[in-house]
């Protein structure tokens, strides 16, 4: 057996399970972790903070369907991508986090990066944190969050590696390691009440990933509407009974209260997902999730399984089905027009822009990353969506610097596939030194930065709850020139046409593109 310092062998232990990337920030702390990524062939992206290495493996996670994974250091460096990683377990990403740590904290004082107890700082906001005192608990741990990953609900993790252990000689990993997947569940109760429905609804989630066919197929010939949330976006959007993602509009509870059978699948209905407290559930309800943690609707008959499984056995059911439902097509399009309209009227201006970036990408495979920003927030209800897993946003953490990081970690997953970033001014200034990262590696990338002057979104909430605007008004840079400091390129275009030119040229380009857009681009 080869023997290498534990650091070293940890890179080629995650290499043989198929992981090609890592993003990260090496420290004296870490810098054994660092020995033996080139050796096991592992791609290392450098970030320019912890938290854009944290957001670019969730990117990469996001974009590819594989584990995002992230090396940082000892306190700090741990604490600056525990922001990602809270993002990543609202939003069920996988992402693993590795970090060294400190040999020990209780006799000794004032150590560099010591902080009280790391391992349970990381744990507030993973799915759990522990830290590997040997060799073989490291390998352990790595394996155990990889099934983890595959098998439960996918949330980020975190393994700390004490530097002693790091250092010292290790023996090879385990070569592979066996799924231990969870049982089949009888499904077959809740079948009968589906095909017997006048009126099936369907609520599909983020969970429900990775069956969008057969999801159409089967509400297809069942005859069902959908509606999509925003991590579900792009499950039912070929259908025409498909209500889009405007479960947020306060009248979408009369749509779902008209339903006599609501199936939530890979969904838990949250508040990010509704705005209400009430989501509007009157006739039964049955609910399909991996997670029995998301079971939280009284009287619903609730099925521990994967979307996947689910839908392919309900197709099997259907064979011969007569649909029976009397949902119309008219109806369905008059509210997603009824609801366009109010997006509209909400936030003026946005609705066209987005219209017009979105001519550019229809014809091609483009996945978005979205900050929080006003601009975000609109497009994620009236962009359409084609196919899966093509738009996302920090949802459930809502924190601000995610686009684009993200993006990075998506253009690197993609192999340079068109991706773009959308952020708001205030946003963008979160992370903007990952520019360094994008340049460094020469990804088409446009960063779509919207601004409106201020903090619109906080400034429209004060007024709305009777506050004077405070705090509302920052200075900003000139972007561009920033922009261009970095190396990147940038651009201000005067009209949508312009505007519209200068992203299909970013897309093609050696480098990312800053394309820096203001309410006056419609005026041109």
């Amino acid at each position: 057996m080869t023997t290498r310092p534990l650091g070293a062998q940890i890179s080629h232990m995650l290499a043989a399970r198929g992981v090609d990337t890592i993003f990260g920030i090496p420290g004296v702390h870490n810098q054994e972790m660092y020995r033996g990524i080139e050796e096991a062939g592992i791609t290392h992206v450098l970030a320019r903070h912890e938290q854009g290495a944290g957001f670019m493996a969730d990117g990469y996670a996001r974009a590819s369907g594989r584990p995002g994974v992230c090396y940082v250091i000892t306190g700090p460096g741990l604490t600056n991508a525990m922001t990602p990683l809270g993002q990543a377990y609202s939003d069920s990403v996988p992402v693993l986090a590795i970090s060294s740590c400190l040999d020990e904290t209780a006799a000794t004082q004032g150590q560099l990066h010591q902080m009280k107890d790391q391992r349970a700082a990381a744990e507030t906001v993973c799915d759990w944190s522990h830290e590997a005192r040997t060799a073989q608990a490291a390998y352990a741990l790595i394996d155990r969050a990889l099934q983890e990953f595959e098998t439960l609900r996918p949330r980020p993790k975190h393994i700390q590696v004490p530097i002693a252990a790091l250092e010292g000689r290790a023996p090879e990993p385990p070569r592979s390691y066996a799924l231990c997947r969870q049982n089949t569940v009888d499904i077959s109760a809740c079948f009968d009440p589906i095909l017997a429905a006048k009126r099936p609804l369907f609520i599909l989630g983020g969970g429900a990933k990775n069956s969008q066919f057969t999801i159409q197929n089967a509400l297809s010939k069942l005859g069902a509407a959908a509606f999509e949330t925003y991590a579900g976006r792009g499950l039912a959007q070929r259908l025409a009974r498909n209500f889009g993602t405007f479960l947020a509009r306060s009248d979408s509870a009369d749509v779902i209260g008209a339903a006599d059978v609501v199936v939530l699948v890979g969904t838990e209905l949250a508040e990010t997902d509704l705005w209400r407290t009430d989501p509007g559930l009157q006739g039964r309800v049955i609910h399909v999730d991996v997670d029995p943690a998301s079971f939280r609707f009284e009287g619903a008959l609730n099925l521990q399984c994967t979307a996947g499984a689910f839908f392919e056995e309900l197709l099997q059911k259907l064979e011969g089905h007569t649909a029976v439902a009397d949902w119309t097509d008219e109806e369905v399009a008059n509210a997603r027009a009824t609801w366009r309209a109010q997006v509209m009227a909400e936030r003026p201006g946005i609705t066209q822009v987005a219209d017009a970036l979105y001519e550019v990408v229809a014809d091609m495979d483009c996945t978005i990353f979205s900050d929080m920003t006003q601009f975000a927030y609109a497009a994620k209800e009236t962009w359409p969506c084609e196919f899966e897993g093509r738009w996302h946003h920090p949802t459930g953490f809502g924190t601000l610097g995610y686009a684009l990081p993200a993006a990075i970690g998506g253009v690197v997953a993609r192999g340079g596939a068109p991706t773009m970033a959308i952020a708001g001014d205030y946003g963008f200034q979160y992370t903007v030194q990952e520019l360094g990262t994008a340049v460094e590696l020469g990804l088409p990338l446009p960063i779509i930065l919207w601004d409106n002057g201020k903090l619109k979104e906080i400034e429209e909430s004060m007024v709305r709850a009777q506050i004077p605007p405070n705090a509302v008004i920052a200075h900003n840079p000139d972007f561009v020139a920033l922009a261009k400091a970095y190396g990147a390129y940038g651009e201000a275009p005067k009209s949508l046409a312009e505007m519209q030119e200068l992203t299909r040229a970013a897309l093609e380009a050696d480098g990312p593109t800053l394309i820096y857009v203001t309410p006056e681009v419609l005026e041109g």
